[in-house]
């Protein structure tokens, strides 16, 4: 794995309040198909996750949501993975569901490094030999794409929904001026730079008309990526939140043809 880069430089308020919109879990009961984790990541916090399981044989695939998001609101979401046969786990961010501490970028990533070491032990102690997949919408797809740079030889595959390229780009499409902040590029991490580690199976999922995070960031990390599988698969006429709802069953069964294809 490579050295760790300081990701302390973009944790300022005028960045983190654009980024990060946690809030807690609503107390409604837990899915009886579904099961609550936490994990600790050895600095006394802990990090809420939700696990969707069904034949331990099948693909896992480990997901980081939107900023504005909680694992609860993936029950519905975590049904249809079920049906499909793909074991589907959420982990929160700090400050976000059952999650402890406040949120931050460096801590995202330390925390995603720490969730996966957990997650991979685990799947491993339980004789969960399906292959593990990486996936992150939106902002998640920032850790999802650290991860499958970082240990590409224990990643079966990655799926990125929504994801973006450049930060910089992002940060001026939230209204932040890097320069204004003296945060120079070279401070600042790019997806497209680190999705270039990692060979293995890869799936870009892009709404056509997202006005949040550009259809050609999606196109940038397809192009970027070295993977000698990989796809691009853009849902027509879809904005950044209704990729689900205007891909319908079609959104689900790529994600799953994607998987089962590497998988047989």
């Amino acid at each position: 794995m490579s050295q760790q880069p300081d990701y302390s430089v973009l944790d300022r308020p005028e960045i983190l309040n654009f980024l990060f919109h946690p809030r807690k879990e609503s107390g409604r009961a837990v899915p009886e198909f579904a099961v609550n984790r936490e994990i600790d990541t050895g600095n006394g916090i802990h990090i809420g996750t939700r696990l969707y399981l069904t034949d331990p044989e099948k693909p896992h695939i480990l997901f980081f949501h939107g900023n504005g998001e909680i694992a609860e609101d993936y029950d519905d979401i975590g049904a249809i993975y079920l049906k499909f046969g793909l074991n589907f786990i959420v982990v929160d961010y700090r400050g976000y569901g059952r999650s402890s501490g406040e949120p931050g970028i460096a801590s995202m990533f330390s925390d995603a490094h720490a969730i996966f070491r957990h997650f991979a032990g685990w799947l491993s102690r339980k004789g969960r030999t399906g292959p593990l997949w990486i996936m992150g919408r939106s902002l998640g797809s920032a850790s999802a794409i650290e991860l499958a740079a970082s240990y590409p030889e224990q990643i079966s595959g990655l799926v990125i929904e929504s994801g973006f390229a450049r930060t910089t780009e992002l940060l001026q499409k939230l209204g932040i001026d890097p320069d204004r902040l003296g945060i120079t590029d070279s401070q600042i991490f790019s997806n497209a730079a680190k999705l270039c580690r990692f060979p293995g199976p890869t799936l870009i999922i892009h709404g056509e008309l997202d006005q949040i995070i550009p259809v050609q960031h999606g196109k940038e990390l397809f192009d970027r990526s070295p993977a000698t599988v990989k796809k691009l698969h853009i849902i027509n006429s879809a904005g950044h939140n209704t990729l689900m709802i205007l891909g319908g069953r079609n959104y689900f069964e790529a994600i799953r043809d994607f998987i089962q294809e590497q998988t047989h």
